[in-house]
């Protein structure tokens, strides 16, 4: 499970303090796939940082699996499987080379990172294109491959920031099938877009961040109810309407 309560972030910049994230607060349980759904800039990618342990939170709380994010970083690394819509993969090592390099940088006993590399390269159906360069495998393999990368020390919790970004429809089916089949598997999935019909889809609660705030929360049903609307996308331009976003 991941929590968050009343959690701030502000950066420095050449204008002054930019307060990027306003007391958000929201749960992620395990089984669930949670959206955090918002333009570019809103705040999606420092949250979902911030959970990860590569930034620490000005203030608030954030426990990860019963652990706090302020003081249990390491421990929580090791539940944790990020993957980035910037990890791009080339270069001339193999699948398998790349998953023994994180298999290592994880500390994963030799045989434990031998049986994982099988079990991962079954399970998403990798064995054709193990052992080819990556510089030569197609979008939808290196897909594969970074989700590999992400999970193979088996975390508890799974968040993937803008996954689908500047992927082909192939390599976007690779990403959904996986996230539905690790909510199936009890992993806690917390997924950032700004695509609206992606997180419609896929998420099974949905968090709308405008400016930095949580400004809805709640499953897709709840949230259409409460606007009275039958669409995700009407709801979103409807906030950010309100707030002055779009004319």
């Amino acid at each position: 499970m991941v929590e968050l309560i009343n959690v701030n972030k502000s950066f420095k910049t050449r204008k002054g303090m930019k307060h990027v994230l306003k007391d958000i607060s929201f749960t992620a349980e395990p089984g669930e796939i949670y959206g955090l759904l918002g333009p570019n800039g809103a705040g999606k990618t420092t949250t979902l940082r911030i959970i990860a342990t590569l930034l620490k939170a000005d203030s608030g709380e954030v426990w990860v699996d019963g652990l706090n994010a302020g003081v249990e970083d390491r421990k929580i690394r090791d539940k944790v499987g990020l993957l980035t819509g910037d990890m791009k993969l080339s270069g001339n090592l193999s699948p398998r080379e790349m998953l023994k390099f994180f298999a290592d940088l994880n500390h994963i006993p030799k045989e434990m990172s031998k049986r994982r590399i099988e079990e991962l390269s079954e399970y998403l159906d990798m064995n054709e294109f193990l052992d080819r360069s990556i510089a030569k495998l197609s979008a939808g393999m290196k897909q594969k491959t970074s989700i590999a990368v992400s999970i193979v020390h088996d975390p508890e919790i799974i968040i993937f920031d803008e996954p689908t970004s500047s992927l082909d429809v192939l390599a976007v089916k690779v990403v959904v099938d996986f996230l539905h089949d690790a909510s199936k598997r009890g992993k806690t999935v917390l997924l950032s877009t700004h695509v609206l019909s992606e997180a419609e889809k896929l998420c099974t609660k949905i968090g709308i961040i405008l400016e930095g705030e949580l400004i809805m929360n709640g499953t897709k049903d709840e949230i259409l109810t409460t606007y009275e609307s039958s669409s995700l996308e009407d709801v979103f331009f409807a906030l950010a309407k309100e707030r002055g976003l779009i004319i």
